[in-house]
């Protein structure tokens, strides 16, 4: 998501509907109550952002929250998850083989790009080539390749594509649901996707087609009429960037912007205008501080549990989130929606003595320094960092704060040689698959953060994304959680939830569907009253 990352990607796209639930309780205002609620067509929603502008809006690079966000509305998935059960977008039907060594999709009749041009299979396996081509670096090719080859991908039809696996996957399916098909009429004389100036003006498969963008100010959408899921009942959808959350919340009730998510610390404010209704989901993400071993002072496993020890997790979610109704303390560094996830990995309780101990015995210096990088625009990140300053103060070690803008972050955190600093804090949405998450750890990939290199670990996970019998998978996915707990390559801080404040003029969320990372589904469905 990630990495959501909001150092932020990669991400998943994968379950949301735990939230839906929750989100139902807490939208009764969105239900139409008198006639002057009814939905209506025509109108313009106006989304606050503050994670900073997109990067490359191409769904086979799209990592970061911002970027992540708007192309949700542009372009349409083959599928989704939502309580455990596929909900079909593009694809009508994924069918596997007796051996599961294929898979057969079908897309739905008459499908069209956002300029008319029809959507056939020749653009999904157009979409399937170009990111299995290691020159152009989509960090989904790894996982698609199983045992070193890669799936093959061909067209039977014009609404019916095979995939051929060079082994059964166990992971196959809940991975495709990641995949948004990409136009080839538009993209084939393109050498580099991700740099391309075709994503400039997108050609989407969405509710919502490309209308303007101004670096720094907004990214405008207008309706696409001939969208699969019916014509949207919004005009237009306008993203509006905003330098920090307090100029966006300032905005919201302004009513310049009619839907931002917001932070813990802005909820009380923000309700006590009687403007909004409140949309609170899990968000399927963890909380998370990075050791950035390329540092060498960090290859040390002894001050990594060392820092984990001096910090008082429950102490510190409740700080940040300002309530346990916005965040739970994590032990594991996968969410649990996550198939496999368990608790049963050491929990690293606060224990201050323990902590000097063993920074006594990774050999730190006396006066050891470290540097602490996190979004400046992210309040709960801006706490988290004041309190794991203070505490590690306790232990002996000073740390110094670096507040970054979020695309500087990212850019950074994607250098693979990166020692800009030691320690840095982020987030993450990989959806139900836990094979998803193996972008995040193994050693050669872009975003592995932690730059941690362990080839039996590596093994680990190549096996558990073949592996077909769910005993023997859950006990290979209990040890990658293992390991990561016992060499402490990520310190994973709290499971959050999101929460969306929407002006009280819309309506529509609910249908709309809460979701991790854009904040709903189909924006589709989202009407002015």
């Amino acid at each position: 998501m990630r990495k959501l990352l909001l150092s932020a990607v990669l991400v998943s796209m994968a379950l949301a509907a735990a939230g839906c639930d929750d989100a139902k309780k807490n939208e009764t205002a969105n239900a139409p109550a008198a006639k002057s609620d009814a939905p209506k067509e025509g109108g313009s929603l106006i989304i606050g952002i503050t994670s900073g502008d997109p990067l490359a809006v191409n769904p086979l690079y799209a990592s970061d929250r911002t970027t992540l966000t708007i192309m949700q509305a542009l372009y349409a998935p083959l599928y989704s998850f939502n309580d455990g059960k596929i909900e079909w977008g593009l694809a009508e039907s994924l069918t596997p083989s007796a051996d599961n060594l294929s898979y057969t999709l079908t897309l739905k009749p008459n499908l069209k790009w956002q300029d008319g041009q029809p959507l056939t299979a020749e653009d999904v396996v157009f979409t399937f080539n170009k990111l299995l081509e290691a020159k152009q670096h989509s960090f989904f090719r790894s996982m698609f390749t199983y045992g070193g080859k890669p799936v093959e991908v061909s067209k039977v039809d014009d609404r019916t594509v095979k995939f051929t696996l060079p082994q059964v996957s166990a992971a196959f399916a809940g991975t495709l649901v990641q995949i948004y098909p990409i136009p080839e009429h538009v993209f084939a004389k393109e050498d580099d996707l991700e740099k391309s100036t075709k994503n400039d003006a997108l050609v989407g498969s969405g509710p919502f087609k490309f209308k303007e963008y101004r670096a720094g100010q907004y990214y405008s959408l207008t309706r696409f009429d001939d969208y699969w899921n019916g014509k949207a009942k919004l005009d237009s959808v306008t993203y509006r960037f905003a330098k920090d959350s307090n100029s966006a919340n300032l905005a919201l009730q302004n009513g310049e912007i009619n839907l931002k998510m917001v932070d813990p610390q802005d909820v009380s404010r923000l309700k006590n205008t009687g403007k909004f209704d409140f949309v609170v989901y899990p968000e399927g993400r963890l909380a998370y501080m990075t050791f950035n071993q390329n540092v060498p002072v960090m290859k040390s496993k002894e001050l990594r549990q060392a820092i984990a020890y001096a910090i008082n997790k429950d102490e510190l979610t409740q700080t940040a989130f300002t309530s346990l109704d916005y965040a739970k303390p994590a032990t594991s560094f996968l969410t649990p929606d996550t198939l496999y996830q368990t608790n049963d990995v050491e929990q690293y309780k606060f224990d201050q003595q323990k902590a000097k101990d063993l920074l006594k015995a990774s050999g730190a210096p006396a006066d050891l320094k470290l540097r602490l990088a996190y979004v400046n625009t992210n309040k709960t990140q801006e706490s988290m960092a004041l309190y794991i300053q203070q505490q590690l103060k306790g232990i002996g070690v000073n740390v110094e704060l670096m507040p970054l803008d979020s695309n500087a972050m990212s850019q950074r955190s994607l250098d693979m040689n990166n020692t800009a600093w030691e320690l840095n804090l982020g987030g993450y949405i990989m959806g139900a698959e836990p094979d998803g998450y193996k972008s995040l750890f193994m050693s050669n990939e872009a975003y592995n953060y932690a730059h941690y290199k362990n080839p039996q670990f590596d093994a680990l996970w190549d096996k558990g994304a073949v592996e077909t019998d769910a005993g023997k998978r859950a006990e290979i996915y209990k040890q990658i959680q293992q390991t990561v707990a016992n060499d402490m390559t990520y310190y994973p801080i709290a499971y959050t939830n999101a929460t969306v404040a929407v002006d009280k003029r819309f309506g529509g969320t609910q249908e709309a569907e809460p979701k991790p990372v854009y904040m709903f589904q189909d924006l589709s469905k989202i009407y002015q009253k």
